[in-house]
């Protein structure tokens, strides 16, 4: 009886097992078949996979090499070296649904934008409940919970097919804690890479479900903006950027609406660089870094700690036609108004909602009681380069710091200081006093100082032909407007200035500067006046009594200053050409004046064996350089122009005279010169003109300035007591090439005498006013 009982178990046994491995075995490939075939059917999408194993009393499913189609297509929508899920086998029988963990492993998805449609559009239609009926009776929602979701190591594509922007992210890793049906927040955790360069991204991410509100938890090291750059290619004409985000930030808010956010934390923008190439910058910096304490629109609250901007970028650049912003963004941002139109058809751009974004955030901030900690700009560099007139005009602000300290809407005495120099040359101090709570309430003094006439020389050889070759302009201004109404105080001040020969040429205009400097400038050579300002900010009043009485003496009175005024500029001209020889540009010639006071000085050298004299050329290389490229690219045209092969003197000559905005010559390079952003004519005569070619001639040019200038010596056999040193690239105050004369052991007697006279001059009250500031300015001539 036992042995049949133990056979009849070992039987039952043997047979239980057997229908568990026999359905394990079936149940497989059947899950398989069954997915493959109602795959269309139940997502809509083609499935394969390599093979299935289904453990239906552990609740243990495994896919393995799953390939998810595009809706009727054989491209790969989501891929996946394995799909992992467990099932609460032993809630079934309570009616309860749950899914205790799924696991993608390894997957690589992309999404595909065509204006406003994506490519899986299709499974959140199908998946989306319809309208239900209201009238009959609700039913008990469906106890589904799904735990522990996770993505592995995952890899995800982006392709907006309109713009277009080809983006992907890698090495992600998702976990969440899942969503239970009696719960309506989810969790989340990610991590990942971007798919080029450096960086990356972790954080935390709740989620309510029923009210769509979040809290988002950032952590971003170095993060890689390649993403902005594509979407800036929609907006410009041409282009390069790249940029690193950094962001220890917190966010709560809504969906629904955008104004419902809370922002606090750190947001750092690192090693930004927008321009024309990777090696021109129009607009670039190290750092952009916000300290948020607390924003939040719909409370009307904008705190910040600090905003810290640190060695920002920015060039401006006036060309023949438009400018380097319209260049690149279409004229008067004509790209981006079209951009922001096409929105209306569905297209979308990702730079330009963020700027709506940042619009909508800051709606509120001018009526909130807005505060900021510290705001610090630090070696700033800001450029001016206008190359629509006959030569280029740049200057910078270089470099630049701006600082402000305790800007609060309550708070009415708020300062911001800027300080900067002015290259090539100058000083700029200016301090802001500005009322949060009115925008027509504020104060500004400023200071302009060391700044060099001769600077102003491209606008001056256009608009009058004739430039400057000596003066420094100081200007202060006391501005104060309350409620909108002004009151401005401003003193110009420009010490010695002094015209040189008119330069001919066909694209320059002519006014009688000799005169009106004549008239301008008082008899102790300073052009001295104060201009108020009064009105208001929409209509301001100038007031220039005091220029027209300056005019009226200086018609009246100067006449008779004449034989002092005659003294001390035969004086001053004698001290200038035994300290310094000037030369044309890109010329070596010398003024018949000069080549007398050079006699001098080799005379003095015979006369007196123990003194030397030390020259140190200072060359405006890039100003000569300019002249040379600009000679030699007319030349060419002119050659080809005139059908000729020899060039004279006279063909010299008329090359001086034209102008490179002559409509000839521009048409001539524009028909050479195929790079379509050669905007301006030095750019196109770089590319017809070989910059070793233009080295050499400006090489050449030195050398024969070098050996005229010694001529005289060695005609006097004292070129041994001649030292000439190595030349010096630079601006030079002046505006224009010079030799600096060094005397060592003896000066001339005249040089002596001259400087004696001179002071003494300088000590009469026609010039004892400025005496200090020409003795500080005739330092920095010098020395430049």
């Amino acid at each position: 009886m036992k042995h049949k009982v133990k056979k009849t178990l070992l039987i039952t046994g043997g047979t239980i097992v057997l229908v568990v491995v026999l359905i394990i075995l079936f149940i497989s490939p059947i899950a398989k078949y069954l997915i493959e075939k109602y795959d269309e059917r139940i997502l809509g999408r083609q499935i394969e996979l390599d093979w299935a194993y289904v453990n239906p009393f552990t609740g243990y499913v495994y896919l393995s090499t799953v390939n998810v189609y595009e809706c009727d297509s054989d491209t790969i929508f989501l891929s996946c070296n394995g799909i992992s899920a467990n099932f609460a086998m032993h809630k079934l029988l309570s009616k309860t649904y749950e899914i205790t963990e799924v696991t993608l492993h390894r997957p690589k998805g992309i999404v595909i934008q065509e204006r406003r449609a994506l490519n899986f559009d299709d499974i959140i239609y199908r998946f989306t409940p319809k309208d239900r009926d209201t009238t009959t009776k609700r039913k008990e929602p469906l106890h589904l919970s799904i735990l522990n979701m996770n993505i592995k190591n995952g890899e995800f594509y982006y392709y907006d097919k309109i713009t277009p922007v080809y983006y992907f992210i890698k090495e992600v890793d998702i976990n969440c804690d899942g969503y239970r049906w009696d719960n309506d927040t989810m969790h989340f955790r990610f991590n990942f890479l971007p798919g080029i360069g450096t960086g990356k991204a972790k954080g935390t991410f709740a989620l309510n479900i029923s009210d769509v509100s979040y809290h988002l938890i950032t952590d971003i090291k170095e993060f890689n903006l390649n993403i902005i750059g594509q979407y800036l290619k929609d907006l410009t004409n041409y282009g390069t950027f790249r940029g690193l985000l950094d962001a220890d930030v917190q966010a709560k808010g809504n969906f629904k609406d955008k104004k419902e956010i809370t922002i606090t934390g750190k947001l750092a923008v690192n090693d930004l660089h927008f321009g024309k190439n990777p090696q021109e910058d129009y607009l670039a910096f190290d750092r952009l870094m916000l300290a948020i304490q607390d924003i939040s629109p719909n409370k009307h609250i904008y705190t910040c700690d600090s905003i810290t901007l640190d060695h920002p970028v920015f060039k401006y650049e006036r060309y023949d036609h438009l400018d380097n912003i319209q260049t690149i963004f279409g004229k008067s941002g004509s790209n981006i108004k079209s951009a922001d139109a096409e929105k209306q058809s569905g297209h979308f751009n990702l730079v330009i909602e963020i700027a709506r974004y940042i619009k909508v955030l800051a709606q509120n901030f001018f009526d909130s009681p807005y505060k900021l900690g510290r705001f610090e700009l630090n070696n700033g560099d800001v450029g001016y380069n206008d190359f629509a007139i006959s030569e280029k005009f740049s200057t910078r602000l270089c470099p630049l710091f701006i600082y402000a300290d305790s800007i609060d809407k309550n708070h009415k005495g708020g300062k911001i200081f800027l300080k900067s120099e002015i290259k090539p040359h100058g000083n700029a101090n200016v301090m802001v006093t500005v009322n949060p709570t009115n925008n027509n309430d504020f104060d500004v003094e400023a200071k302009l100082v060391k700044i060099p006439a001769a600077m102003f020389n491209p606008y001056l050889i256009t608009y009058t032909s004739y430039p400057l070759n000596r003066g420094t302009i100081e200007f202060t201004s006391s501005l104060k407007v309350k409620d909108a109404r002004l009151n401005s105080q401003n003193h110009l001040l420009i010490i010695d200035p002094k015209v040189t020969k008119r330069e001919k040429s066909s694209d320059v205009h002519w006014i009688p500067m000799p005169l009106i400097m004549a008239l301008t400038r008082e008899y102790g050579d300073v052009i001295d006046y104060d201009i108020p300002i009064s009105g208001n900010l929409k209509n301001p009043h100038f007031h220039l009594h005091d220029v027209l009485l300056d005019l009226l003496k200086n018609i009246l009175i100067k006449p008779v200053t004449t034989p002092y005024r005659l003294e001390v500029r035969s004086l001053e001209g004698q001290i200038e050409k035994m300290m310094s020889i000037k030369w044309p540009m890109r010329k070596a010639e010398l003024r018949p004046s000069q080549i007398r006071f050079i006699e001098d000085m080799a005379v003095f050298l015979k006369v007196n064996p123990q003194a030397e004299i030390k020259v140190s050329p200072q060359m405006y290389a890039s100003k000569e350089k300019e002249y040379i490229l600009f000679f030699e690219a007319k030349k060419k045209y002119y050659l080809a122009f005139h059908r000729k092969q020899a060039f004279t003197t006279d063909d010299s000559l008329e090359v001086d005279r034209l102008s490179v905005k002559d409509a000839n010559f521009v048409h001539y390079m524009n028909i050479h010169i195929k790079d379509s952003l050669a905007f301006t004519v030095q750019e196109k005569c770089q590319e017809f003109i070989d910059t070793n070619y233009v080295n050499k001639k400006f090489n050449e040019l030195n050398k024969r300035r070098q050996d005229l200038f010694m001529s005289y010596f060695v005609a006097e056999g004292v070129q041994d007591r001649l030292k000439i040193g190595k030349e010096h690239d630079l601006i030079p105050y002046n505006g224009f090439s010079f030799y600096r004369v060094d005397y060592k052991g003896q000066f001339p007697p005249e040089l002596v005498n001259a400087y004696n006279m001179i002071n003494d001059l300088n000590d009469e009250a026609p010039r004892k006013k400025f005496e200090n500031k020409r003795k500080k300015y005739r330092k920095l001539i010098l020395d430049t």
